[in-house]
């Protein structure tokens, strides 16, 4: 049983919206948690910033909460997940130059084409495992030389959330390989900064953080931060990962044949691979463990697309009636796959992997009068358990190994239905984790084994990652139904392609008038 005594890690998960600190014990349990909300401007339409000042604030009062409840004595490292590409710019003392550019800016998408004129786009994907697109940190620099040349020319170091953290922390100006390598600045082959990329925006690899293992500790933590935190001086500061491959580590993602996929804001899946592998169905990134790599796939929407239904085509409010969402489920729970003839692209923020199209839209075909809510209801969680059946297809066929199960997490995993229609879509058995808070435990599993509490992160996941609460297989018939419909759904990417496009130009020439 647990005592007053028994030894903790501390795992930061730093998101987009919010911060949260749990201190987890040797059997990857929660013992005691941390929030505070995280603040984010929109200063012009597609802009999305932060101050820096306020990923240091919201992290340092969520470990003073976690220390309020235990004895600091009790935690022996932390390690911290980042929301990932998202980027700030130092001076030499470590201070912020300007606020930090978000992974969900759209800023930069002229970047994009020059980058792709300049490297072509095979070379990036090859070099950084990642197809050109707005959200990595590469282009946000590159419109940074553009727009504001002096802040570039004046920034010592670029760095991510990770990092920066680290920095104030430690005093240690180093990362991770797995959150320097979401920038889109990492060379993955090599596991260094990518100078082939860097040189023409007159950067260079000293102009970023140093970038090690996974699991090394990075520093120890100064006077300075122990008193923000609670946290005893000299405490282990260990490298985590970005909150994607945290949360693969938190399931147990370290071999082939498991995936995850967080049921989130935003919808993210992973399968492990041993071996670099780059394709523009999925994004490649350094695994959380250390060994080998994620190939992930990435949609803009998850939880969001539910949201958007419940209060802006519904017109209900989730909030003060949080039953909507039970009665929606039911209603879309009593119909049959294909939602009676409705199929839906989830496309509504754009398209990432497998098509690469921030024109792409969300699209509902086949309406007729016999639809109501419910059908939409289901065609969306259905439109994005077809989007994650073909990337696994996409995955398997290339690693030549099965998908044997797949792990659900996040808030859109405690739906009965969603997992139902994720496990016929995929055609693989759903296992739900007990553990809510993935990427704050992964972030724990690297802290642990910095602490030396396990030989290495296989010894660790095996004691630390979490339960599997409930295990959904598919069902056959229904599996073959949806067989026949994701043959549907691929085909309408390639018929819409163009109407994007020409509708974006479209929408465009009306907002200029």
């Amino acid at each position: 049983p647990p005592t007053m005594t028994e030894p903790l890690v501390i795992g930061i998960d730093s998101s987009t919206t919010a911060t949260k600190a749990i201190a987890w014990n040797r059997s990857g349990r929660a013992v005691v948690e941390g929030r505070a909300r995280l603040p984010m401007a929109n200063p012009r339409p597609g802009w999305f910033e932060q101050d820096p000042e306020d990923w240091w604030t919201a992290a340092a009062e969520t470990v003073r909460q976690v220390t309020a409840s235990v004895a600091p004595e009790r935690i022996e490292a932390l390690a911290i997940a980042n929301q990932r590409e998202t980027f700030a710019v130092l001076d030499r003392r470590g201070q912020a130059l300007r606020p930090g550019i978000l992974w969900l800016d759209e800023r930069s998408g002229d970047d994009v084409r020059l980058l792709v004129e300049r490297h072509g786009v095979e070379r990036i994907r090859q070099i950084t495992g990642k197809t050109p697109d707005p959200t990595p940190a590469l282009y946000g620099l590159s419109w940074l030389g553009r727009n504001e040349p002096e802040t570039l020319a004046a920034t010592a170091h670029a760095v991510d959330v990770h990092g920066f953290l680290v920095h104030r922390l430690t005093g240690e100006r180093a990362t991770s390989w797995a959150c320097a390598d979401p920038l889109g600045v990492w060379n993955m082959a090599e596991r260094c900064y990518a100078e082939e990329l860097l040189a023409p925006l007159g950067l260079g690899p000293d102009r970023f953080f140093a970038a090690r293992q996974p699991g090394t500790v990075l520093g120890r933590l100064t006077e300075e931060a122990a008193a923000a935190t609670g946290l005893r001086p000299g405490t282990p500061v260990v490298a985590g990962a970005g909150d994607g491959q945290a949360g693969g580590l938190g399931c147990g993602v370290i071999a082939t044949g498991r995936a995850y996929c967080n049921l989130g804001t935003a919808t993210v899946s992973g399968v492990w691979a041993g071996r670099y592998m780059v394709d523009p169905g999925w994004r490649t990134m350094n695994s959380a463990s250390g060994e080998g790599f994620i190939n992930e796939l990435c949609l803009r929407t998850g939880t969001f697309l539910t949201d958007w239904f419940v209060s802006s085509l519904f017109g209900l409010d989730g909030v003060a009636d949080p039953e909507a969402y039970r009665r929606l489920e039911a209603e879309a729970a009593a119909l049959p796959v294909g939602a009676d003839g409705l199929l839906l692209t989830p496309w509504w923020l754009g398209s990432m992997t497998p098509y690469w199209d921030n024109d792409a839209r969300g699209v509902m075909v086949g309406l007729s009068a016999e639809h109501g809510r419910g059908h939409f209801y289901r065609a969306k969680m259905e439109g994005i358990a077809l989007e994650q059946a073909l990337g696994f297809g996409k995955i398997e066929a290339a690693l030549g190994t099965p998908i044997t199960e797949i792990v659900a997490i996040g808030g859109g995993s405690r739906s009965d239905l969603w997992c139902q229609i994720l496990a016929e879509a995929a055609g693989r058995p759903v296992l739900r984790s007990s553990t809510v808070e993935a990427s704050s435990l992964g972030a724990g599993i690297c802290a642990a084994v910095g602490a030396g509490w396990f030989s290495d992160m296989q010894e660790a996941v095996g004691s630390m990652a979490g339960r599997i609460e409930r295990r959904i297989e598919p069902d056959a018939e229904r599996h073959a139904r949806y067989r026949e419909l994701l043959a549907l759904f691929e085909r309408l990417y390639p018929q819409l392609r163009s109407i994007y496009a020409d509708l974006a130009a479209f929408k465009q020439k009306g907002s200029s008038r």
